[in-house]
């Protein structure tokens, strides 16, 4: 793909290793053909405290800075980008699949705490054992759920409602996950994990998560 990216625009995150919003928020630029000049800050470092104030107003990663101009929150972030530089492209034409992938990624966005907590995204890890609470195996059946319905909705077998969509971004660090975890998962599920791992964009970004030095302890699960 080639790219056509503002020369003002710059991406905040944290480490790619580590940092699921980021990822989210930049393979949704990536599919809508910006490749964005990408500051880095090393999360939970007095480098992090002393440099965020400068660029994000909640102190958090991602945030979007478009000249003087900037956007926080993947969410808020996709959204801008597909209104912007993609023509909506991001969202299905078809209104009752785009509902369908608006409602996922928002229930991406504010849901699944335990999975969360007890599965942190981790780029450089592979099928590590540990043991999850119901709640978590709960949330775990509930995202191969929605990808499934989604899929079968949407009549695709690789993204979740056809083309590329900002449902498949925010999902995206639950596929991570599910390749750092050794999990009992359905059939659906790791052929939609397999179709995320095989993108070119993503092994971008797990490549550079690889090289980091940076080791967060407590995101350290599983054996």
């Amino acid at each position: 793909m080639s790219f056509h990216t503002p020369s003002d625009m710059k991406l905040i995150c944290g480490n790619r290793n580590y940092s699921s919003w980021s990822l989210r928020a930049w393979l949704t630029l990536r599919k809508a053909g910006i490749d964005p000049e990408l500051i880095v800050l090393p999360m939970d470092t007095p480098e992090f405290e002393e440099r965020i104030a400068g660029y994000s107003p909640t102190r958090r990663v991602p945030v979007l800075w478009m000249g003087e101009e900037y956007v926080w929150d993947s969410l808020a972030i996709a959204e801008t980008v597909s209104e912007r530089y993609a023509d909506s492209r991001l969202w299905p034409a078809d209104s009752r699949l785009r509902a369908l992938g608006r409602a996922m990624a928002a229930e991406m966005h504010s849901g699944f705490a335990a999975l969360r907590e007890e599965l942190p995204m981790n780029c450089r890890a592979r099928q590590r054992r540990l043991t999850c609470s119901d709640n978590a195996q709960s949330d775990v059946q509930r995202v191969s759920e929605l990808w499934q319905t989604a899929r079968q909705q949407s009549g695709s077998s690789t993204w979740l409602l056809g083309d590329f969509s900002i449902a498949d971004a925010m999902f995206a660090p639950v596929a991570v996950r599910f390749n750092a975890y050794a999990l009992d998962l359905p059939v659906p599920a790791q052929a939609y994990v397999a179709h995320w791992l095989a993108d070119a964009d993503l092994q971008e970004w797990m490549s550079l998560a690889n090289k980091e030095a940076w080791i967060i302890e407590h995101e350290e699960v599983g054996e």
